[in-house]
């Protein structure tokens, strides 16, 4: 299985990263986890709440006086439930910034339910739920998700991920894009390896590269020459302590939207830039975050889907425009109930992941100028990349699967763009 969202639980302390700790819990194989890599702060967190339910004061847009009804009403289940696939941080944003003034926790489950906004502040007549995936799912993939649980219409699935399940018992149909660059990248340090300005180059120093094994895309970097075999390391869980530990001589995955703020400004026991290349420029351009269904549920939620994907694409734009009320919803999720699971996460990661998100084009309009949208020939590029390697991985994806099999324009309001 593809790797979704790679994130690190940082319950160690900076004493015991700097003693070289254990690896923590997290899953180590592709195969039943989004396993995780880092972007939460290693400071405290506020004590999570007790209580199964918890409502939180918020700053969002005020509901009175939205349509009668709401525009979702009654084409929409009563509550739009959308799982993610780890816990909450700014790369969410746009999820969480349709999530309406009074909004609930559930501390237990790591879930945040509360009236669905669109971009006036109207009320839409329906509930949102947002899911924490990673530990309060049991790191369980969010395709298997959406069929455990028939009460969830949608949740992030990567486009690798979908070609792997698409010749399996989940497979999924995506109807918008979520990001249009993966934030997944091989970082370094450039003082160990100043010469080296790429992932090529550490393929030609020679250089250890951690990462999470049975991601599809070590597999690609290998058999295209980029990497070798041998100088490749799959037993990464996300922890930092390695790294500082051999101070950077070897290289290892993470997110660019996190990690870098996260070594230099918060892991004080490193305290200094990394370098990194994201995987996406190296070939494999997986669209990440995508907004995905069970098939069936194109025809049975049409309508709703008409409705709904656009305000999930006018919430994209607008979070990247104004993170205000997107940002204040995911810390207070984070006070609530992150500590239950061993995530931090403070205001100044959300700020840089906002930051790097809209610098490095990570979410943007797609080649045809529309946010959210799929480019069909990319889709295909990414289909002959990886059918060959899940096969060889044990994983055959849908015999002859094309584009259409797994993601759909139909729902894309092209109007709406950056």
């Amino acid at each position: 299985m593809q790797q979704r969202r790679s994130r690190n639980l940082l319950a160690i302390s900076l004493v015991s990263l700097v003693a070289l700790a254990a690896c923590g819990d997290d899953e180590t194989t592709e195969s039943t986890s989004a396993a995780v890599e880092t972007t939460a702060a290693v400071t405290e967190t506020t004590a999570a709440t007790d209580t199964t339910t918890a409502t939180a004061e918020t700053s969002a847009p005020d509901t009175t006086g939205g349509e009668a009804g709401g525009a979702l009403a009654g084409i929409c289940p009563e509550t739009v439930i959308i799982q993610t696939d780890w816990m909450p941080e700014a790369e969410h944003g746009f999820l969480y910034n349709l999530v309406g003034d009074g909004y609930e926790m559930d501390a237990d489950l790591a879930y945040v339910t509360g009236p669905l906004l669109d971009s006036t502040g109207a009320d839409m007549g329906v509930d949102i739920q947002v899911r924490s995936g990673g530990v309060p799912q049991q790191f369980s993939p969010v395709s298997q998700l959406l069929y455990n649980d028939e009460d969830i219409l949608l949740g992030f699935v990567y486009t690798d991920e979908a070609i792997q399940f698409s010749g399996t018992e989940y497979p999924t149909v995506a109807v918008m894009s979520g990001f249009e660059k993966n934030p997944q990248m091989i970082m370094w340090d450039p003082a160990t390896y100043p010469d080296v300005t790429g992932v090529a180059d550490l393929g030609t120093a020679g250089a250890t590269v951690r990462y999470f094994g049975g991601a599809a895309y070590m597999d690609y970097l290998t058999t295209t020459g980029i990497l070798s075999p041998d100088q490749v390391d799959g037993s990464y869980t996300g922890d930092p302590a390695l790294f500082i530990a051999d101070e950077g001589k070897a290289a290892q995955q993470g997110f660019g939207s996190a990690e870098p703020y996260l070594y230099e400004v918060e892991l004080t026991d490193w305290g200094k830039p990394v370098a990194y290349e994201y995987i996406n420029d190296l070939g494999w351009r997986n669209y990440a975050q995508s907004i995905a269904t069970k098939p069936e549920n194109i025809e049975t939620y049409a309508d709703c889907l008409t409705a709904l994907v656009p305000m999930i694409q006018q919430s994209a734009v607008d979070y990247l425009t104004d993170p205000t009320h997107g940002n204040e919803v995911i810390l207070a999720a984070v006070e609530s109930f992150g500590g239950d699971f061993g995530w931090t996460y403070t205001a100044g990661a959300a700020d840089f992941g906002v930051s790097t998100i809209q610098a490095d084009g990570l979410q943007a309009n797609g080649t045809d100028g529309t946010m959210g949208s799929f480019d069909l020939d990319r889709v295909a590029e990414l289909i002959a990349l990886a059918v060959p390697i899940y096969t060889e991985q044990g994983s055959p994806p849908k015999d002859g699967i094309v584009p259409d099999d797994i993601v759909t324009n139909q729902f894309i309001d092209p109007s709406i763009a950056l």
